[in-house]
């Protein structure tokens, strides 16, 4: 049920929609205009519009609130947004314009990758519950998703990919839940709907979700543009190739300047019952290799895990990726994902520059990989230097 408290009070008439924050950027400089960009606005302008139009009635005694407000379930709960396209064309800019207009408090943006290890994290600890006898309530997913809709009724995912077994034999469970109860979904994708999850083991367990997700959100593409990332490489040297004795020199000298003055020393992170092992670390800095990362078996939490201690990482002798090297890919993308999200900063030695690491391009790996060759661009770009270095100062 929406309480009073749930709607920001300084937010719940916000001055400009998403589109006039689109035009205030093109007229200061800061993008180019771009038609396909409006129009996505104008999208999540109905949507903020219709959020909005779900606000209590205020009411002149001190309790009419409370009698004016409903379940969100009994009421007509806005569709969402999915929206798909190639990499650096604005999505994930124009949900964060919307997020950051939205006038209410339960709301939540996030990598979707660190939604799910959130969620994996929830259901273990109601198995702990019902295991020690605190809870006589045998399935999990009911009282996580209550969990999750009382803390975020909007929900907002940057990159839905859906590449692990777990997750994708939960999530039409978990978003049965989540609608019933009136959540709101926004998410953004390299991919469609119907390539989600694409060739992965028991497919057909998972095409559940895909048709109750085009049953609550609207499909939207945008696509047909200019990767503005491409334009942000400043070619700095923290992305050495192709491998060899000189990018081993470049990458120890890094090291050096980034470690000076720190006790270099081998350590590990304690994560859900076993350890995680880093190589070299000093202070906010971790050096690995690519085999420490993506060869063994690690997932999204455990990059987040490594994320939430470092924010400098270097890693060292990526290999190119061919087919059978398909898990090892699945964990870059992955790592690369976590690394870009939380805005840290990558030293890379590599076998050949990002557009050329992947072999061949085929299924879903094919579209990711465009997204963390795009990544990888920005992240070696003076911009991302910069707010890394603003977000370092504020902490």
């Amino acid at each position: 049920m929406p309480m009073k408290q749930d709607w920001d009070k300084v937010s719940a008439h916000p001055e400009h929609g998403v589109s006039d924050k689109l035009k205030a950027m093109v007229g200061g400089g800061d993008l180019q205009p771009d038609p396909v960009q409006a129009q996505m606005a104008l999208r999540f302008d109905a949507l903020l519009q219709a959020i909005q139009a779900q606000r209590p009635a205020r009411k002149s005694s001190a309790l009419g609130w409370l009698f004016a407000s409903r379940k969100p379930e009994k009421s007509v709960v806005p569709r969402g947004l999915y929206i798909h396209g190639g990499v650096g064309r604005g999505k994930t800019m124009l949900m964060d314009l919307f997020f950051s207009l939205v006038p209410i408090k339960r709301k939540r943006r996030a990598h979707f990758h660190e939604f799910m290890a959130d969620v994996h994290d929830r259901i273990h600890q109601h198995r702990q519950k019902l295991k020690n006898g605190e809870t006589k309530q045998a399935d999990p997913v009911p009282p996580v998703a209550e969990a999750l809709i009382a803390e975020a009724r909007l929900l907002c995912f940057d990159e839905f990919s859906v590449t692990d077994i777990a997750d994708a034999m939960i999530l039409s469970r978990l978003f049965g839940e989540l609608f019933a109860r009136g959540c709101i979904l926004v998410a953004t994708s390299n991919v469609e709907p119907d390539s989600l999850y694409k060739d992965g083991l028991n497919r057909g367990l998972f095409l559940p979700f895909v048709d109750l997700l085009k049953k609550h959100v609207d499909i939207v593409a945008l696509d047909n543009g200019t990767d503005y990332r491409l334009e942000k490489d400043e070619g700095l040297p923290v992305f050495r190739y192709p491998l060899g004795a000189d990018a081993d020199r470049a990458m120890d000298k890094a090291w050096q300047r980034e470690t000076a003055g720190q006790a270099v020393a081998p350590t590990s992170i304690a994560f859900r019952g076993r350890k995680i092992a880093v190589p070299a670390a000093a202070g906010r800095v971790a050096r690995f290799s690519f085999s420490d990362l993506c060869e063994r078996p690690l997932g999204a939490a455990d990059y987040l895990a490594v994320l939430e201690r470092y924010d400098t990482i270097f890693l060292d002798h990526i290999p190119f990726l061919g087919p059978e090297r398909r898990n090892e890919t699945k964990r870059f993308i992955n790592l690369v994902d976590t690394i870009y999200d939380h805005g840290a900063r990558l030293f890379a030695s590599a076998a050949a520059a990002p557009e050329s690491l992947l072999v061949a391009r085929k299924g879903t790996e094919g579209f990711e990989f465009d997204r963390t060759v795009s990544r990888l661009i920005e992240i070696r770009s003076v911009e991302y230097a910069e707010n890394h270095h603003r977000k370092m100062n504020e902490l």
